[in-house]
This record gives structure tokens, sequence and C-alpha cells, in this order.
């Protein structure tokens, strides 16, 4: 039931319109922090049936809207105020600018009258911002909310990314006679040309090694089942990005690995011998051509809502632009089955074999195939896994297998430590009846650490999963092979377990490796939010190494 506002006389205020308007869009959440100059805006979503979540960093706030975003294909929105909170909502919005997230970020500004000069907190918002969004504009007067606000959802929506809008704080108390948008549906009209049809079936036709490198994009678009009905029917190996995981199931027969490392891992997945790569769906953010076409000899296929984004190492020779799902189904119609190539089986079996092989691992502290291992056992095929930025997504992102579109989130394009857990706790929202499953490094779990009372606060069912190490153990690795020794990597962690009490969380640590499947028995069968302190063996990172360089 929507709310009646307070007016003045017969006009309502421009906070009042602002929030009428994101209700038209169908905002279920705003996440943020409250400021003076975001008062009128909070007094009017005071009386608004969107739910106001208020969390302890602004940053956190943005991931929140970012892994909301993802989850939902609705843009998540996600509110500062002026200076030091519209900067702190920087890196989150990147975050989702990267990974085409769609997402909403609203700042509070000064009046007007204060933009000339220079002032108490008052920074150029918009102009930082403009780098990282698709678009981004301050409201100078209330009649122009409507259209601000129809015109960044529809944006961010359809990029998809992030978009922003500013309020000053006499816009949002200014008094206006204008009504929201009324917004309406359209269908997709950009199809793929025949021409390039029939150019692709043929140049698949003629290839010994075709293989698919599946994006984010299937995700997004929903595009999974036409996916794997094209790569069934076509009998084409595929590779998923690691923003790709769970485009198609990871026990799909033509599923081969998922890559993401920045060189050699297991020849490249097979891109080594490809002859005819079909993209579906993927962002170059996602993993650089550079890493598997260095030489520009592969033939590409594009088939994207997008154009490509042309570079030396991706020229496709054809694009399908349009609707995933309608070229997907075109090709399907007219594919050929291919003979797939024992190569590339072979490839997969050395992936599955290297998560089996650790199953019973007694080490301790624990191997990362381990943990990882023991993960995938407790989570049901629709379960969500959040991985944060260190060495343990680089094991994950190759290792974990997923069976379901939006069952991994990770910040990848930006790659920022710190989305773990905030990304998480969206998840819990978007999803309570799914088991939730955060892993972050010691590292990154304290650049947001403040949110654990945010997950307890909501009631979160949750289970965080701390490889703890005291290092920044993927900087340290990258030292060790580049220099053969590291510097300034190392650090004393807090008592984990009493940190999580503090915050009214359950602290469990790890103290044999055969432990850790009871905890997170005990943690979903109980409830609430958890976290679990795992020392971890990241000697293991030298396998890596060795793979990376080819021995």
């Amino acid at each position: 039931m929507k709310i009646t506002f307070s007016q003045k006389g017969i006009d309502m205020k421009g906070s009042d319109l602002f929030v009428r308007c994101l209700e038209n869009e169908g905002v279920e959440y705003i996440f943020g922090i409250p400021g003076e100059e975001t008062l009128d805006f909070m007094d009017s979503l005071s009386r608004s049936d969107i739910e106001f979540i208020v969390v302890r960093h602004e940053q956190s706030a943005a991931f929140m809207a970012d892994a909301y975003g993802r989850l939902v294909g609705r843009p998540g929105v996600c509110l500062s105020t002026l200076g030091p909170g519209a900067t702190n909502l920087i890196t989150g919005v990147a975050d989702a600018h990267l990974d085409r997230a769609p997402l909403v970020a609203i700042t509070g500004q000064g009046s007007l009258d204060r933009a000339y000069k220079e002032s108490h907190q008052i920074l150029d918002v918009v102009g930082l911002f403009d780098k990282i969004t698709s678009w981004n504009a301050i409201a100078t007067a209330a009649h122009q909310i409507p259209e601000l606000v129809g015109k960044a959802f529809d944006i961010a929506t359809d990029v998809p990314g992030a978009t922003h809008i500013e309020l000053p704080e006499d816009v949002a108390s200014q008094e206006t006679d204008a009504i929201p948008l009324e917004k309406k549906s359209y269908s997709h009209s950009c199809n793929f040309e025949e021409n390039e049809l029939h150019k692709a079936l043929e140049m698949i036709s003629g290839a010994s090694k075709p293989l698919i490198i599946a994006g984010n994009g299937v995700i997004r678009e929903n595009a999974s089942a036409e996916l794997e009905q094209f790569v069934d029917a076509s009998n084409i190996g595929v590779v998923t990005t690691f923003m790709g995981k769970g485009a198609i199931s990871a026990d799909n027969d033509h599923f081969i690995g998922s890559m993401g490392m920045s060189e050699k891992d297991y020849i490249m997945c097979g891109l080594d011998v490809a002859d005819v790569v079909i993209t579906v769906g993927f962002d170059s953010v996602e993993y650089s051509p550079d890493h598997w076409n260095k030489r520009a000899t592969t033939k590409i296929i594009h088939v994207h809502t997008r154009h490509p984004e042309i570079e030396s190492s991706y020229i496709p020779e054809c694009a399908l632009i349009g609707s995933l799902k309608t070229t997907l189904k075109a090709m399907l119609h007219k594919i050929h089955a291919k003979e797939f190539p024992k190569y590339y089986r072979n490839i997969k079996v050395s992936m599955e074999n290297e998560l089996l092989n650790y199953r019973d691992d007694p080490s301790f502290p624990m191997k990362p195939q381990r943990i990882i291992w023991e993960v995938r056992q407790i989570l049901d095929r629709g379960d969500i896994l959040v991985s944060d930025v260190g060495a343990h997504k680089l094991w994950i992102g190759r290792l974990y297998p997923a069976f379901a579109p939006n069952t991994v989130l990770m910040s990848n394009g930006l790659a920022s430590m710190g989305f773990a857990l905030p990304a998480a706790i969206a998840s819990c929202l978007v999803h309570p009846e799914k088991k939730i499953v955060a892993i972050s490094g010691d590292a990154g779990f304290l650049m947001n650490l403040q949110d654990l009372e945010t997950a307890v606060r909501l009631d979160c069912d949750l289970v965080i999963v701390i490889f703890d190490d005291s290092s920044y153990g993927l900087i340290e690795w990258e030292c060790n092979r580049e220099f053969g020794s590291s510097f300034g990597t190392t650090f004393k962690n807090p008592d984990f377990v009493e940190l999580a009490h503090s915050f009214g969380a359950r602290g469990v640590r790890v103290r044999s490796a055969n432990e850790l499947s009871n905890i997170f028995q005990d943690a979903f069968n109980e409830g609430g939010v958890w976290l679990v302190d795992v020392p971890v063996d990241y000697s293991e990172n030298l396998k890596l190494t060795s793979i990376m360089e080819g021995k």
C-alpha cells in the first residue's frame, strides 16, 4: 500500500517526490547511512514501504546494493550524505560499474548557494562519480526529480552498471507539484543480422576444436538454459570466466573449467588449441583477451547484447548482437553437432580431480582445496557462496563447482577486498531460504568487519569463513614469485572468536581439518551469524606458480 506524504499546501517537497519515484521503480531496500544533508530524504523515507538498511560504512552500503542488483536483476540502491559519505561509496560504486551490476547511488549535498565556493564538506561529487558510473547528475530543482530518477534506473538496468544522482538539501525541501513518470515496458528490439549468423555457423562448421567462453552476461540475461541447450546440441566445450561461474552447470559434460588466472592454467582450459572461440555474454574486464589470445590469431565469434570492445587481442570475425536467448535459440536450430575433443575432456577431469584429491587431506593448517571441498559439501546446488578478494578467490574461481547462476558472487572487475561480508548480507535479504557462505581472507574481512553488527541486527543466517594466515597472502605469493622474497605483507590478527562474540555472533576457531564439516553442520542447524576462523596453508600457492609457469 502506497503511503500518503505530508504536504505543504497542494504540493509535496522534493524528497517526498524522490521517494515516490523510487517506489515507482519497485525499490525494496535502500542501503546507507543518513547525514544532515539527507534529513528531508530520511523524513520522507520514514513514511514509505521501502526498507532502509542502516549500515556501518558507506562502502558496505554500495557493496550491498551491488550484490542486490546482481541477484535480482534490478538496480540496488545506496545512500550517503555529502563529502566523506559520498567518497566512501566510491569503491562499491566502481565495483558495480566494472562488474556490470545495476546500481543507483544517491548522495546528499549542501544547498546550491554553497556550490560555487569552498565550503565545509563540499566536493564536486558529480565530477568524482563521472568516471565510475554510466551516467550521473545533480538535481538543481525539485521538478527535475522524476526524469532524473527514471533515467538513472533505465540506464543502470540497460547498460547495466552504476548511475548516480546528487540531491542538494535545498532541492530536497523545495515544494513541487511534479509527479512520478508513468513507466512503460518495451521489448528488446536489437537482433542479430542473418548474414552474421550464417558466417558464424560456417566458422563453427569449419572448426576442429571450437570452444565457448561464457561470461557473466549469460547470467545477467538469464540465458543459462539456452546456453546449455546449445552446447548439448552442438557438442562444443564451455569455459566460464570466474564471473560466469554457474552460467552452465559444472556437472554438464561440456563444461571444462573456469578461467581467471593471469597465465597458464591447465593450458588455459583448452584455449591454447581452440581454433574458433565463441564468446557468449563475455566482457573483456572479466578476463583480458591478452591472456588467452596473446598472438591475436584466434578466430572469435562475439555473441552479446552489446558491440565488442575492440582491442588488439579481441577483434571478432563476426558479431551477433542482441538478446542472448534469441541468438542462442537461432544458433541451436541450425547447428550441427561437433566431435568433442578428448583433449578437452582430459582437462575437465584434471580440474575435477584437483579438488577431489584433497577431500580427505588431514593437513593442518588446512589446504585451500580441502576448505573449498567442505564448503561445496555443505551447500546445496542453489545456495550461495560469496568470495572476497585474495589468494582464496583464485582457488574458488578455479576449483569451486557452481551448478546454477548467481550461486557464486565475487568482486572481479575492480577486485576489491571487503566485498564478501556486505554482499553476503544482501544475499541473505534477497534469499533468506538459502544457505549463504562468505569466504574472506583475514585482511579482506577486517576491511568491513564493522558490518558484522548489521548482519546480527538483521538476523541473518550466515557463515563467514576466514582464511587465516596473518598476511596479504596473494601479494606475498606474487612477491615471492617475482623476487624470491616478500616485504610489507605480514600483520597480526585479533582473536576472531572473541571479536565475533563482541558483535553478538558465534565465533569458532578450527583446530583440525576434520572439525570443519561438523562446524558447518552446527552453524546451519542452529542458524544466526557464525564466524569460522580457519588457519590456512598458503604454501599451496606455489602449485599455482608451477601451473602459471607451465611446469
